[in-house]
């Protein structure tokens, strides 16, 4: 498919929704890059609201089915990080791709009028984008409901804001709030122990995790997938030590 490819996204108002995630990722990273995949459509997944989406389980249509557009961000919240996913289903059948490109430029192609995204020319990618959450092989774990996992993750950006402004400014490094932030985030998640807040925090400030959200959680190996209907957070619980989430994720 060449760069100038235009995709039809298939549902009303997806690509406003789509130029939303990438407008919360940028706000991260003014230079982030993202990993576009189009794929079959996938029996066990939903295609649109980033659900489950291309990286979920289930096999591949037959050919000439409708495709799924899965776009691939990281969240700079430390060496682990997360990865957000957004899916959307796209009008008919179009060539496969997978490409890594400029956010910013996908957002500047991205036409909410015509509900379609014009492909950028593709860039070199980092390292992160040769990684990606694995499609298949998912096993449910839980359903964690959402008016229990928001309060606790609330009560943890209020301690993290309490605790960094207490530091004295002259020690306030980006060091320090980065341990400070490694140790709240890297906590269990109350209703899911085998899930870290981290994911619940990057869902919540990508725009995913919403106080009436349906919630799951899978894992594939060394993978865990926090699912809302408007996307996913993919993490990997062999997560680098020292890794934190620092202030900027807070702003979303």
């Amino acid at each position: 498919m060449t760069s100038n490819a235009r995709l039809v996204l298939a549902d009303a108002g997806e690509a406003a929704d789509l130029a939303a995630f990438l407008v919360r990722l940028l706000r991260f990273d003014r230079a982030a890059a993202v990993r576009l995949q189009v794929v079959g459509r996938f029996g066990g997944a939903g295609g649109s609201r980033g659900g489950a989406g291309a990286e979920g389980g289930g096999e591949a249509a037959p050919e000439g089915a409708a495709g799924v557009l899965a776009v691939f961000g990281r969240l700079p919240l430390g060496s682990s990080g997360a990865i957000a996913v957004r899916t959307a289903r796209l009008a008919g059948p179009d060539a496969p791709v997978d490409r890594t490109v400029s956010a910013g430029r996908l957002l500047d192609d991205v036409d909410e009028s015509a509900d379609t995204v014009t492909l950028p020319a593709p860039v070199t990618g980092p390292a992160w984008a040769g990684l990606l959450p694995p499609r298949t092989g998912w096993r449910l774990l839980a359903e964690p409901p959402a008016v229990e996992v928001v309060p606790e993750l609330m009560a943890a950006v209020r301690e993290f804001k309490e605790r960094s402004e207490a530091v004295p400014e002259h020690h306030r490094t980006r060091a320090v709030l980065d341990g400070l932030a490694d140790e709240i985030w890297s906590r269990p998640l109350s209703a899911v122990p085998e899930l870290p807040l981290r994911a619940a925090h990057a869902s919540y400030v990508i725009g995913f995790l919403k106080p009436d959200a349906r919630l799951t959680v899978h894992r594939a190996g060394s993978w865990l997938r926090l699912s809302a209907p408007a996307g996913s957070i993919a993490v990997r619980t062999a997560a680098a030590p020292g890794a934190g989430l620092g202030l900027s994720p807070l702003r979303g």
